[in-house]
């Protein structure tokens, strides 16, 4: 339980950050999907630490191998089987807190739920079990390619330092130009900046991701428990140091009234638009054809490189020391993991809603 995502496109992960290796069975991709390696190897460089000065520097190349489900480059319609390999463990860091539990993290519950815990870099609870989602995800991707649907995340704020743009505003594109992915490059130069500061401090900070969902069709969600924002909610939150979610005008919307806040319809072409889009691209559930919007909030990393006060196992109090490799701040690594969540949620309804042979996807 609690392990698998999705209901015809659905993934199931596995593994721990310093076992042998993590990976996932995907179920429910439709045969005949051409699958580009090379597109599922950039997402997870994108994703992989020790890329930047502003990232963990554990070194691992999130090498993949597809055990099954793919034959000379397409989709068979079986399950596809992906291990990644761990290569990089350095399992003796964790051992000083084997029976500590660390501040804000899942030692405790975890040890709580099961009666015992991987202590080592956190086992499951710990963000490299997102490797597994990456590389689903960009399959996921490619399947939602052939209805020219695109996902493109940004980071949009880290601690207070907020990019004010509107995303119509900017040239998402941009979002890859520099360490940080914020789209606007001298608000990313003071993103890192204050990303680097906050690491010389050995301390840590948060951020805010945005992503945008272009060209979804009319029609894609169901109504009442399994609407569409609601399911990009319950995605983007299973995300690791995910504290918040909101779409559309979000938490802003409570300042403006009916009159401003709805969007009007209108006739282009031989489509119905709205002039805004406050909802989102979502209303009552259901995507309406416009670009789908949101942002998620992701609270600073708990390690902190200092010592910190907690308990032990015993109820003891004792002292947590700061050390192994860690993110100063989880933002520009998270951007390929919320995009991939929303690509394994629009395609999963997209499914939902066509049959399973991809000419007729």
């Amino acid at each position: 339980m609690g392990n698998s995502f999705g209901k015809l496109f659905k993934i199931t992960t596995y593994g721990e950050s310093h076992g042998l290796a993590l990976g996932v069975i995907i179920e429910g991709c439709p045969a005949g999907l051409k699958i580009d390696e090379t597109k599922l190897i950039a997402e997870m460089q994108r994703r992989k630490p020790g890329q930047s000065k502003i990232t963990t520097q554990r070194k691992e190349e999130d090498e993949f191998e597809i055990k099954s489900g793919v034959f000379e480059g397409v989709t068979t319609g079986t399950p596809i089987g992906i291990v990644i390999n761990n290569s990089d463990q350095k399992s003796k860091d964790y051992s000083h807190i084997s029976d500590k539990f660390r501040p804000s993290h899942a030692d405790f519950t975890y040890f709580e739920k099961y009666g015992l815990r991987d202590y080592r870099g956190g086992g499951r609870s710990s963000a490299r079990e997102t490797a597994a989602r990456v590389v689903a995800g960009a399959i996921a991707k490619q399947l939602l390619e052939t209805k020219g649907i695109s996902i493109q995340a940004y980071v949009s704020q880290v601690g207070k330092l907020k990019l004010e743009k509107d995303y119509l505003e900017l040239d998402l594109a941009k979002a890859e130009d520099n360490i940080v992915r914020c789209p606007d490059p001298a608000v990313a130069e003071e993103m890192i900046a204050l990303i680097d500061s906050v690491r010389k401090d050995r301390d840590t900070i948060g951020g805010v991701v945005t992503c945008v969902i272009k060209n979804t069709p009319v029609g894609i969600g169901e109504p009442v428990f399994d609407r569409l924002h609601a399911e990009l909610g319950k995605a983007m939150l299973s995300i690791n140091a995910v504290k918040g979610f909101q779409y559309g005008s979000g938490f802003e919307g409570v300042k403006m009234r009916g009159s401003e806040h709805n969007d009007v319809f209108v006739q282009d072409g031989d489509r119905i638009r709205t002039i805004t889009n406050y909802s989102g691209g979502i209303q009552g559930g259901i995507s309406n054809g416009e670009d789908i919007y949101f942002s998620v909030a992701f609270k600073p990393v708990a390690t902190i490189m200092t010592d910190q006060e907690s308990i032990n196992e015993a109820g003891e109090t004792v002292v947590v020391s700061g050390k192994g490799r860690h993110d100063p701040c989880v933002v520009p690594r998270a951007v390929p993991i919320v995009e991939a969540m929303a690509a394994l949620v629009i395609a999963d309804y997209i499914l939902l809603a066509k049959s399973s042979k991809l000419q007729d996807f």
